[in-house]
């Protein structure tokens, strides 16, 4: 049973970058970033196999967030640059049991409680 904290969440002008952090308990394989807005369900964001050689990235995202990963400490981040309000969401961390990226929420085994991130106008 691997455990996901993530953490790096805050408050940020539009425009603005933050990276967004996931630390697991033990060894990750494929894994990925989830948000989830106000009265909206959970989209997916980006995603990374396990030698971080494949990436995949949301349309609304490309070129403006950077997944990448650390295996030697087991910790997976989001860098995000130019953001929006339309980014405002509670960002939750994912890890599978397979290798690679996949953009599907079903096929993640563990998940990080979130952690916020609102950008202001």
């Amino acid at each position: 049973q691997v455990q996901l904290v993530e953490s790096g969440g805050g408050l940020v002008q539009a425009g603005g970058s933050l990276e967004l952090s996931c630390a697991a308990s033990g060894r990750t394989n494929g894994m990925a970033w989830f948000r989830q807005a106000p009265g909206k369900e959970r989209e997916f964001v980006a995603a990374i196999s396990r030698s971080g050689g494949s990436t995949d990235y949301a349309d609304s995202v490309k070129g403006r967030f950077a997944i990448s990963r650390d295996n030697a400490k087991n910790s997976v981040y989001l860098q995000m640059n130019t953001l929006k309000p339309e980014d405002t969401a509670v960002y939750f961390c994912a890890g599978r049991k397979g290798l690679g990226a996949s953009a599907r929420a079903y096929e993640y085994d563990y998940w990080g409680q979130g952690t916020q991130v609102t950008v202001s106008t």
